[in-house]
Order: structure tokens, then C-alpha cells, then sequence
């Protein structure tokens, strides 16, 4: 436990000490959906019905964490292989599972710190609305940032280079967000883009988030979707260790 703890605190210490990434991690997202209140601030809605920023937001809410925390896991990750740290872990003891999981709980922490604050923008200052708990929300938006730090480090495990780990975006991140239900509704596919979606984590993230949006009690398909996109941050967790390799003599 020692090194697993030693490598989760200084990657900890590295982020605070990077202020762009803590500003992106922090602060973007709660600077994109205030832009989208103010975006949706004059469009008219029925009376009685919910305010359309309210499912703007709860997609936001869902989707850029994923996002934002895929790209910066991804891209720290490869830096701390060109600066030879990664490297000189791999020599250690410490099992290739074991440093996975110091990188993903430090991220995941990052992710938790970044979920909260974008919720409490969202709920108690831009007033968003929903039937359900607002901790069910909380809940939704830090599995999908955990499971955007899953995916990082597995793609970072396929990359050589920086510049690398941002062409995995048009290929992991973007079918995701095309196919989760955004643009077009996942029934209204054809049926083998269904069969495609479904196999894909943000479909379900955005998924439980809809059904926290519209019903008061939690849901039995949320709760399977949440576990879901758990049970793939943890898969891509596993399967990050098992590719992750010296690539030096």
C-alpha cells in the first residue's frame, strides 16, 4: 500500500501544482454550462413544462466529464512517460495493476472535486431542475468522469505521443457522443447504430441522467446504467494494466 500511496500523492501534488490543468479541470465546465444558461435565458417554453436548459444541462452534466477527463488523463499520462517518470515506476515492484490504480485514483479524485463544484454551479446558482435527487446527478456525472479516466489511461497505453493520445478523441470520444442519444434518439437508429450504441458507456450515462431528470425516485434502469458505466471504467482500468509496458531497454 505504501507505494500505491506515495504514487497516488505525488501525481496529486503534480496536478495542484499545474494550474491549467486544475482550471481546466475545475473550472471549464462550470464556465460551459453557465454559457449555456445564458444561452437559453430568452428561449420561450410551455407553461408547466421544464425550462430546455434543464436537458442541455443534464447533458453537459453527463458528457463533459467524460470528455474533459478522458483528454487530460490521456495527455498526462504520455507526459509522464516522455519525462522517463513512468518509466522508472515500471522498474519498481509496484504492479503494473497497482500504478494503474494510483493514476486512476488521483484522477478519479480530480473527477470527484470536478463533479461537485460543476453540480453545485448548475443546482444552486443557475437553478436546474430535476425530479430526481440531485445527488443521483452527482452520482451520474463523477462515474462518467471516472470512466473518462479509465479510457484515458487505456488509450494513453497505445500512444507514443502527446499529440497521439489527442487523435484517440475522433475515435473514442466522438462516435460516443454522435450515438448516445444526443442528435437523434437511440430507438430512431438504425437498428445495427442501436446495437453499436449500446455497447458504448456514454449511451447508458446518459441514459441514468434522463431518468433522474424525469422520475422522483431512482430508477431501476439508472441504477443499471450507473453500474454499467462503472463496470466499463473498471474494465478499461484492467485492461490498461495488462497493455501497459516498458519501452525502454
Amino acid at each position: 500500500m505504501r507505494p500505491y500511496a506515495a504514487t497516488t500523492t505525488r501525481i496529486l501534488r503534480q496536478l495542484a501544482a499545474d494550474r491549467r490543468s486544475v482550471a481546466m479541470i475545475l473550472l471549464v465546465p462550470s464556465l460551459v454550462i453557465t454559457l449555456m444558461y445564458f444561452m437559453f435565458s430568452d428561449v420561450g417554453h410551455p407553461p408547466g413544462t421544464p425550462s430546455p436548459f434543464n436537458a442541455a444541462c443534464l447533458i453537459l452534466l453527463g458528457l463533459f466529464p467524460l470528455f474533459l477527463m478522458f483528454v487530460i488523463t490521456a495527455i498526462t499520462m504520455q507526459r509522464e512517460r516522455a519525462s522517463g517518470t513512468l518509466e522508472r515506476i515500471l522498474t519498481t515492484p509496484l504492479r503494473r495493476l497497482d500504478l494503474l490504480a494510483a493514476y486512476g485514483t488521483a484522477f478519479s479524485i480530480a473527477a470527484v472535486a470536478q463533479a461537485g463544484l460543476t453540480c453545485v454551479v448548475a443546482f444552486w446558482l443557475l437553478g436546474l431542475k430535476t425530479a430526481g435527487n440531485p445527488a443521483w446527478v452527482f452520482a451520474v456525472a463523477i462515474s462518467s468522469a471516472v470512466l473518462g479516466v479509465g479510457l484515458g489511461l487505456l488509450c494513453s497505453a497505445f500512444a507514443r505521443t502527446e499529440f497521439q493520445s489527442v487523435q484517440f478523441i475522433p475515435v473514442v470520444m466522438v462516435p460516443q457522443l454522435l450515438l448516445a442519444g444526443i442528435i437523434v434518439a437511440r430507438s430512431a437508429m438504425p437498428q445495427w447504430l442501436q446495437w453499436v450504441s449500446n455497447a458504448m458507456p456514454a449511451s447508458y450515462a446518459l441514459e441514468a441522467l434522463q431518468q433522474v431528470g424525469a422520475n422522483p425516485e431512482l430508477t431501476g434502469v439508472a441504477a443499471r446504467d450507473i453500474v454499467i458505466v462503472l463496470a466499463f471504467a473498471v474494465t478499461a482500468l484492467a485492461l490498461a494494466a495488462v497493455t501497459l509496458r516498458r519501452r525502454t531497454a
